[in-house]
């Protein structure tokens, strides 16, 4: 017997239906876990009872832990008939069990037990594993009647020893908040856990529990039936945002009105705006003064930049200091004089922060206010001051480009540091493909005019360079006719230049004429429509390709016949398919209507990886970048913190649910005085939006997994708070009927490698656009969040392709076992139940499509009620990363092209062949079994196609004169035939087919 018990503590319900007809209930809890059942005592007459009782079940087989669920059902107890009404039920699958450790209490909202029953309220449970050897475990429950007779003090319920008594005792004051119950003998006992399988779906080991100190009121989650770490898994929360508390994707409104901000915790800062100044005194001995502001709040400081020689400056810079970190009660605004060696003091404004206003949007913004300057011993003197001065959330206006106190890093100027770490929205360039048609030219004009030119057309719009073949005329007049697809964005910055290469000599080209096509006079089109070709006067050099007039001045020229245009009825895919989080064409007159919305709160990270060392400490400086659309959000850095608060709330608008959110963490390394090392990637999340519920409040806490050449790391954990609306329920029921991609892709389908190619570049010119904002997006962080580097290959990709293709496939291999069984009678009853239901489908042929549909209804009614509660997330097991080799994971963050030694190369080349040689095989099989079907009738082996006719002449007379039914009734009892009646050698067909010739006998 394992000493493991799963402990379940029942503490209070909430809200209750009324049973009793008297608007009151008499509630007990009974728990079912591995066939084990225990029961509370009952509380009369109480719709928001207390129990804090607490039950432990045995666990026989902890392997098995994860495929065991825990229900608790709530019952009245009607005294009239001794009998039990249930009043609803909380289900917990086995992969939410957690180490009493991570175990907090919980509100489960109550289920209905079937579909015509009633049930409303909550259900107050904290769940937990433990190995105690001095816990014993549960009496089981005893018969109905003793028990439901037990009013108070049920000897059933188990409470340890060393719990103090009075958590015991004491009553819940809100009902819906979560509290924490701790006992003294588990906050100081080690959980130790044995170690189970590496296929299991949970692992309860020391290994995997969590070493940094997690926030309350967490759900270990699993993500699938996939296996992997419990440290891996999702994890819901119940967080109190603006809207309320969030529990189970419900808002509970609290006390407090709802924010405009209700996805997110609301944070309190001390907002100063430093307008201007005016009627300063100089200081200098010239009479000049070079003035800024300091602004100090206890150890916080931030500084205005100076002007030269100004006694009127204006500034207009706004400082946000967080209202939990000030330590001071006096905010201090210290105008200065700005020198080589030691700047002067020109005058001070102090503020009682006890006396500051409060400002609550959509209230107009604080009016500024001017204010005397004083001297250090508080008497007025020379010169005003300009400032506002109020507390708000970052609700407010001012919160995105304002100076925030934690985002400032040691000898950063105010300039750098706001340059960076700011929080900003992007919008990507509109792409365009540009479809180009090289037809011909004319009048060439070679250097060497004894031979002709061996030509070709070089297209180029800034780094993509695309070129046709060479053609070797026997005149000056080249056609290629070659058609290319290219990518460019608007504003069109790019010049589009044709160039006529002659191909000299091997690597030697001479330039025959170039040509610039204005971007101007290019059509754009949304369809598959006519575009006119035209020709073009081809310069000698760039510069006079440019010029206009020029080609108005010279008579002769040589010509270009091209054809090209902007399609607009593309979607120009920036990043992988897999992936997309827009399907929209580029041209807007061809966009629906969007069909919701949605919004994402990005609160916390916590746990997170120390990326750089600072005083000797491991710290990071951090900040989140979330994608969906052309609309890229930068959230503000939070400096030297591995468990930043962000709190900011961004929305998008929907125009498919087959689209996906990505958002990333990554730590900033241009502060610091590290200006030039790329951004370090700590991780991201991957949201589908079809797998949202409409309306829901999903916040879940996503474990931040990367993959590094020594293997897959958890780098912290992100908690987001993600709600999608729809505007119309048709409409987004008609998206899945339409196409995915816009018409184009179907009309004029582009080929695997043009989109790949076009990707690319499409990531570059995205990358290079988001690169020059301020703060700028790096590449770095652009081809992370767009996957640019998912095409390259990888052998721990490719097996987990494979192991994807077989887990789809499973059911299709699954009931083919099922149906061996069945013909070789292992269960005599279903055998003969299965010809029964054979029969009835023969006899009744129109009964088949109904009764598969039928069925598969019934499969779908019978899956909903395990329907996945919470979006899916990164799943190392389904990605093979937690059993990769480091040789494996070596080649597949290696550069491209090689950089490796010559035997490492050869060694994966070979490891290469290896597999290719497998898959060659499996082709070769499946290409010679087509091949014996075509042989059939092909007379390749005159016996074997005599006896072939001659049967299909006899099938065909035998069927024209035997009923259908008949013929499938006989072949399928022949199918099913028992054992006894079966031969250990196949049969005649197989062996007639095998004997058939394929064409392998003349391969080389």
């Amino acid at each position: 017997m394992s000493s493991f018990k799963l402990g379940v503590e029942v503490v209070s319900a909430h809200d209750l239906v009324a049973k009793d007809g008297q608007g009151s209930s008499n509630p007990f809890v009974e728990l079912h876990f591995d066939g084990q059942r225990f029961r509370t005592t009952t509380k009369e007459k109480d719709l928001n009872p207390v129990w804090n009782e607490s039950f432990y079940f045995n666990i026989s087989d902890p392997n098995n832990l994860s495929n065991l669920p825990l229900e608790a059902y709530v019952f009245d107890h009607n005294k009239a008939n001794n009998g039990k009404t249930c009043l609803g039920k909380v289900r917990l699958t086995g992969t939410s069990f957690v180490p009493y450790s991570d175990a907090v209490v919980l509100h489960y909202p109550l289920e209905k037990r079937h579909i015509l029953s009633r049930a409303k309220g909550e259900l107050g449970l904290k769940v937990f594993v433990t190995d105690d050897p001095s816990i014993k475990s549960s009496n089981p429950l005893p018969a109905m009647e003793s028990a439901l007779h037990t009013d108070v003090g049920s000897a059933y319920a188990q409470i340890p020893n060393s719990a103090p008594n009075s958590l015991r005792k004491e009553k819940t004051d809100k009902r819906r908040t979560f509290h924490h119950l701790p006992t003294a003998n588990h906050s100081q006992q080690k959980q130790n856990f044995p170690p189970f399988p590496p296929q299991q779906q949970m692992n309860y080991g020391v290994h995997e529990m969590k070493s940094e100190p997690q926030p309350p009121k967490i759900v270990h989650m699993s993500s699938g039936p996939s296996s992997q770490p419990l440290d891996y898994a999702l994890k819901e929360t119940s967080p109190f945002l603006g809207g309320g508390r969030i529990v189970g994707g419900r808002v509970i409104r609290g006390d407090r009105p709802a924010s405009t901000y209700d996805l997110v915790e609301q944070m309190r800062y001390l907002f100063v705006r430093v307008v201007k100044a005016q009627d300063l005194p100089s200081k200098d001995v010239t009479g000049s003064l070079d003035p800024y502001v300091e602004v100090k709040v206890g150890n916080f400081k931030g500084i205005t930049k100076h002007f030269e020689k100004n006694q009127n400056p204006e500034w207009n810079q706004v400082f946000a200091f967080a209202k939990e970190t000030l330590q001071s009660s006096v905010l201090e605004v210290v105008l200065k004089d700005k020198d080589l060696v030691k700047d002067d003091f020109v005058g001070i404004v102090r503020f009682d922060l006890h006396e500051v206003p409060t400002r609550v949007p959509p209230d107009s913004p604080l009016a500024p206010e001017w204010y005397r300057l004083e001297d250090k011993k508080g008497e007025k003197k020379k010169g005003e001051l300009m400032l506002a001065v109020w507390y708000g959330t970052q609700a407010d206006e001012a919160f995105p480009d304002a100076w925030h106190s934690d985002a400032i890093a040691p000898g950063d100027t105010p300039s750098i540091a706001s340059m960076y770490t700011r929080s900003k929205v992007y919008h990507s360039p509109r792409l365009w493909y540009v479809r180009v048609n090289v037809i011909e030219a004319q009048d060439l004009v070679p250097a060497d005019k004894n031979k002709f030119p061996d030509a070709y057309v070089k297209v180029q719009i800034g780094n993509q360079v695309l070129k046709t073949k060479t053609v070797q005329p026997r005149n000056l007049n080249p056609i290629w006719n070659e058609e290319f697809m290219l990518v460019a964005s608007e504003p069109f910055e790019e010049h589009f230049i044709f160039s006529v290469e002659d191909r000299v000599g091997p690597n030697k080209d001479e330039t025959i004429g170039k040509a610039v096509i204005p971007w101007n006079t290019v059509v754009k089109r949304a369809d598959d429509r006519y575009v006119r070709s035209q020709w073009y006067n081809l310069e000698k050099s760039l510069s006079d390709a440019m010029d206009e007039d020029r080609a108005k001045k010279d008579k002769f020229h040589s010509r270009l016949h091209v054809c090209v245009c902007l399609d607009g009825g593309y979607h120009v895919l920036d990043e992988s398919t897999q992936y997309s989080s827009d399907l929209r064409p580029t041209a807007k007159q061809l966009w629906k209507p969007s069909i919701g919305v949605l919004e994402l709160g990005i609160l916390n990270a916590n746990g997170l990886h120390p990326m750089k060392t600072r005083e000797g400490k491991g710290t990071s400086d951090t900040y989140c970048v979330a994608k969906y659309g052309h609309k890229w959000v930068r959230t503000r850095t939070i400096f030297n913190s591995l468990n930043p608060k962000y709190n900011e709330q961004y929305t998008w608008e929907v125009y498919d649910p087959a689209t996906v959110l990505t958002v990333g963490v990554f730590d900033n390394c241009q502060i610091g005085g590290s200006d030039g090392n790329k951004d370090i990637k700590i991780g991201k999340v991957r949201i589908r939006i079809s797998t949202l519920e409409t309306g829901r409040v999903y916040t879940h806490s996503y474990p931040l997994l990367v993959l590094h050449p020594s293997g897959v790391k958890k780098m912290g954990e992100l908690h987001l708070a993600i709600r999608f609306s729809y505007t119309s329920m048709l409409n987004m029921l008609f998206q899945y009927s339409r196409p995915l991609l816009p018409k184009m892709h179907y009309k004029r389908p582009l080929s695997v490698i043009q989109q790949d190619m076009l990707r690319h570049q499409a990531v570059n010119i995205v990358a290079a656009r988001l690169g020059r904002a301020e703060p700028p997006l790096r590449r770095e962080v652009v081809e992370y969040m767009s996957d640019a580097n998912a095409h390259l290959w990888s052998m721990r990709r490719s097996k987990a392709n494979f192991l994807r293709l077989t887990s789809v496939f499973s059911g299709l291999f699954a009931v083919g076992k099922w149906f061996g069984e069945v013909c070789m009678w292992k269960n005599p009853i279903t055998t003969v139940l299965v010809h029964v239901l054979f029969v009835m489908l023969v006899c009744f042929p129109e009964l088949i499509l109904p009764t598969v549909f039928l069925y598969m209804f019934l499969i779908g009614v019978w899956n909903y009620r395990y329907r996945a509660r919470y979006p899916p997330h990164m799943n190392t097991s389904l990605s093979c990363a937690d059993a990769v080799s480091p040789d494996e994971l070596d080649e597949e963050f290696e550069s491209f092209p090689a950089s490796r030694s010559a035997d490492i190369i050869r060694m994966r080349y070979d490891r290469l062949r290896s597999v290719a040689g497998r898959i060659q095989t499996v082709v070769g099989d499946i290409a010679t079994q087509g091949e014996r079907l075509q042989s059939l009738l092909s007379w390749r082996d005159p016996r074997a196609t005599t006896i072939f006719v001659i049967f299909c002449l006899a099938a065909a007379i035998v069927l024209y004169v035997t009923p259908f039914q008949v013929l499938a009734l006989l072949a399928g009892f022949y199918l099913m035939r028992h054992p006894r009646f079966r031969h250990k050698t196949p049969a005649a067909p197989i062996n007639f087919f095998r004997r058939l010739p394929a064409r392998t006998d003349s391969m080389l």
